[in-house]
């Protein structure tokens, strides 16, 4: 089910250069949030790899092995210990508390963009044979992302304790 929620987010989802905005990291830190750091690890290690097996759960209309050249790959690299990091303070109940879940889950959306940028920059500077500063590497694959993944984190971090807060709801009920 992890799989599918990443892989329907990711087709949300528009390019601004080399690197789409998408609602994946949204899915990344819900599936992690939702099953723990070693099951979220899992899950987002299963979505790259059923991509790289060549079904369409990326963002881009690209899939199978080729995927490992596309700029935006280490990203999805980055995805497998960013679901483990939200699932990390999931387990120990940051996700309960809004403001608490808003600083893990940002915490957890950096770690993408620490994998992302210089797998980015590799590929298209050595892969693909273009030149490209430090600054424009910045500019194509990290600023744009920064309002956006707050504002992801931020829906997050209401989503997931407002879930449990109608579990512990429906818990309550279930005892009278």
């Amino acid at each position: 089910a992890g799989v599918a929620v990443v892989a329907l987010l990711a087709k949300v989802s528009f390019f601004i250069g080399p690197i789409p905005i998408t609602g994946q990291t949204l899915g990344v830190i819900l599936v992690g949030a939702a099953l723990g750091s070693a099951r979220g690890a899992a899950t987002m290690t299963t979505y790259m790899f059923v991509g790289l097996l060549g079904l369409p759960v990326f963002a881009g209309p690209v899939a199978g092995p080729a995927y490992l050249l596309a700029p935006s790959f280490g990203f999805i690299l980055g995805f497998i210990p960013a679901a483990f990091v939200a699932g990390w303070f999931a387990e120990r109940a940051w996700d309960r508390k809004p403001l608490l879940a808003f600083a893990g889950f940002v915490i957890a959306s950096v770690i993408p963009f620490v994998i992302g940028v210089p797998y980015m920059a590799f590929i298209l500077s050595t892969v693909m044979g273009q030149t490209i500063s430090p600054a424009e590497v910045l500019n194509a694959g990290l600023w744009p992302f920064i309002v956006p993944g707050l504002i992801k984190a931020g829906f997050a971090a209401l989503l997931i304790p407002g879930a449990w807060a109608l579990v512990r709801r429906i818990d309550t009920a279930k005892k009278r």
